[in-house]
């Protein structure tokens, strides 16, 4: 006879050991509501981003599902649906795209392709009678930014710009000490964010990208650099360069150092570059202190230090799954009806700042933002 005990023989075990009274006096455990009904999400474009991080970020999250997915590669599509327990008939391909319409499973549209390509896709989504999350920057024009608003607006459809540090706590706590008191008021942002880039991809590729690093990563300096001094830029300074030898960057630029001049005073100096080796970090800077985040702009690792008044500490917040956060809480706002965060006028608004960051490059002179009022 088998020596081994069974997990429901030792529990029974443990009951009779404990004696009716002493069961009864136990804590119940605590089983979770189940999280009711989930938003169904197809997902368009099923590259490296969808594959490693946007698909196992769904089995982290409460209000949202996979529904559907939209590839030019069917055998890729079939292999990930079979993974993730999407139905083939949910599977579509570009030229079918807009079948989706008659897709009871879908009730959002999350638009991961490259850049040439969200406005498109997030006008073809909401003539489909659906809700659009884009991937940023929301479009390589501020005309193309525009007419996904409408587009939008037009079908009764929301539209959310996948800003994902938004839901971040380090971002979050950095926010609240720029708008507090303990560094007494930031005055300079530093962001800088460069990697290497490996050639022959959409990123080195100005029509499909909408330009170099600057769209692609320099968004993120940027977008940082607003959010933290809580206003928008009313001039910007640039310049970019490009390397003789480097067949990459025939077509784009390696590098952009880009200034942003705020009213109050403060300013953003920000860098991007697709040639040198990974760096993403930003420090704020006050009178009375400062702060610095190391891997800012990072799915993970994300570090916060802060020094006032010559104190040094790390901040120890929770890392989180920064794409569950931001898909649950655009389905959170469906579902409730409550406004969200990073809607398509906050993609409009970095794209306009984009646009004069390349119209300063190309002049050599500075570009003032008080006639883009539009934008905001």
């Amino acid at each position: 006879m088998s020596n081994a005990v069974t997990r429901r023989e030792a529990l029974a075990a443990g009951t009779v050991l404990l004696g009716g009274a002493a069961a009864a006096q136990r804590t119940p455990v605590h089983v979770p509501p189940p999280p009711g009904k989930k938003l169904g999400w197809a997902l368009v474009g099923l590259g490296k981003l969808t594959i490693e991080e946007l698909l196992p970020a769904f089995a982290k999250c409460e209000k949202s599902r996979v529904a559907a997915l939209v590839s030019g590669v069917p055998e890729k599509a079939k292999a990930l649906a079979a993974r993730y327990g999407v139905p083939e008939k949910h599977i579509y391909d570009y030229d079918g795209f807009d079948r989706v319409k008659d897709d009871p499973a879908v009730d959002v549209v999350y638009v991961v392709l490259p850049n040439s390509l969200h406005a498109e896709y997030t006008v073809r989504a909401a003539k489909a009678g659906k809700h659009v999350f884009c991937e940023k920057p929301m479009a390589p024009t501020s005309k193309e930014c525009r007419g996904m608003i409408a587009a939008c607006r037009e079908a009764g459809r929301r539209l959310m710009i996948a800003y994902r540090l938004h839901h971040e706590p380090h971002h979050l706590r950095a926010v609240d000490l720029a708008k507090g008191k303990d560094i007494g008021g930031v005055q300079l942002v530093v962001a800088d964010l460069t990697q290497q880039v490996p050639p022959g991809t959409w990123r080195t590729n100005r029509a499909m990208g909408g330009g170099g690093p600057v769209p692609d990563i320099g968004i993120y300096c940027l977008n940082e650099a607003r959010m933290l001094l809580g206003e928008e830029p009313a001039e910007v300074r640039a310049t970019t360069f490009k390397p003789k030898d480097d067949p990459r960057f025939g077509d784009v630029e390696q590098r952009c150092l880009f200034t942003l001049s705020f009213p109050s005073g403060a300013q953003a100096n920000c860098s991007c570059d697709y040639g040198l080796d990974d760096v993403s970090q930003f420090t704020m800077i006050g009178p009375d202190g400062s702060a610095r985040m190391d891997n800012a702009f990072r799915y993970r690792g994300l570090k916060l230090t802060t020094t006032v008044r010559g104190i040094r500490r790390v901040t120890e917040l929770a890392q989180i799954d920064q794409f569950a956060a931001e898909i649950d809480h655009f389905s959170l706002s469906i579902l409730e009806n409550k406004p969200h965060k990073t809607p398509g006028e906050e993609g409009l608004r970095d794209v306009t700042v984009i646009e004069a960051i390349y119209e300063a490059a190309r002049s050599g002179k500075p570009v003032g933002l008080g006639h883009k009022e539009a934008a905001r």
